[in-house]
Parts: C-alpha cells; structure tokens; sequence
C-alpha cells in the first residue's frame, strides 16, 4: 500500500479530499491550535494517495495530536468550492489504547472544550463542522462552506 501512496495524482483530478475528527471525551471536545496561524481547528487533513478517508483521519488525527480515535458516525460531507476540497468530518472517540493528546510539528497547544466554552480563534468552518456533531441528528449533513480562509480569519471582506 506504501507505494499506492507514492503514485502520482491523475493531471484531470479536479478535487482534494480532507478528512477531519471532532473528538469527543467525557462531554468535552479536543481541539488544536495550529502554529502557522494560531487558530484553533479540528485534527485532521488531506488524504493521501491510496488512503480511505477513515485511514487519512486516523494518520492525521495521530501526526497532529498524538491520538488514536474509533469512529462514531460520518457528522458531514462539506464542499469547499474556492478550494475545489470535500471534506468529510467523523465523530470520533478516544480509543482505550491510546495515550494523551499532545502536539506536533503542525500543533502549539491542544485542549478540551466544552460546547458552549469554545475559543474565540476557531476556525468557522471548524467550528460548524462541531455544531453539526452536536446538532443530534444521526444522518450525515451535506453542506457548502463558501467563505474563503481569509474571509474565516477576518483578513478580508466577503465577495
């Protein structure tokens, strides 16, 4: 499989796949402030080639804050268009083996955040992606985030 992954992308592909967690433990959700801009995210990112989207979740969960995660359910499949991104977003658990989060070459600072204590400095789409977790509902949310990242971070005006 390590060699799948090292193929090169097909010149006509025209979207990259994300795959991101929202960790639930004990009623509180882990979050990772990001060092090349300081706001807080999500762990998770893009997926590389030869990967399922639950095998570049965990990779991704486990580079960036040290952590093993079992899935839950699909929260949401989200397009980004002024980034040609889909991202899917899973509920996830702290596995029992796993150790304590902690940072990484991508990660400053990790936390756990209750629902209604979230940092001022996270990111929106990040942010929706966890209220969609929260928002009870079973079926997987199919949702268009439209803003660019400038726009999340308040470095420029909406078009």
């Amino acid at each position: 499989m390590a060699n799948e992954r090292q193929q090169q992308p097909d010149s006509k592909a025209r979207f990259r796949v994300g795959a991101f967690a929202v960790i639930e433990h004990e009623g509180k959700y882990l979050l990772a402030r990001r060092r090349d801009i300081g706001w807080w995210n999500l762990p998770g990112g893009g997926l590389e080639y030869g990967e399922t989207v639950d095998e570049g979740m965990a990779r991704e969960v486990m580079e960036e804050v040290c952590l093993t995660v079992t899935i839950e359910r699909v929260v949401g499949i989200y397009s980004k268009p002024r980034k040609n991104e889909v991202v899917v977003t899973f509920l996830c658990h702290v596995a029992p083996e796993s150790g304590p989060p902690g940072t990484s070459d991508e990660v400053s600072e990790v936390g756990w955040f209750a629902a209604d204590a979230l940092p001022e400095k996270f990111l929106p789409k990040h942010r929706q992606r966890l209220l969609d977790a929260l928002s009870g509902k079973r079926e997987a949310i199919v949702r268009a985030q439209r803003t660019s990242t400038e726009e999340d971070q308040g470095l420029a005006k909406p078009m």
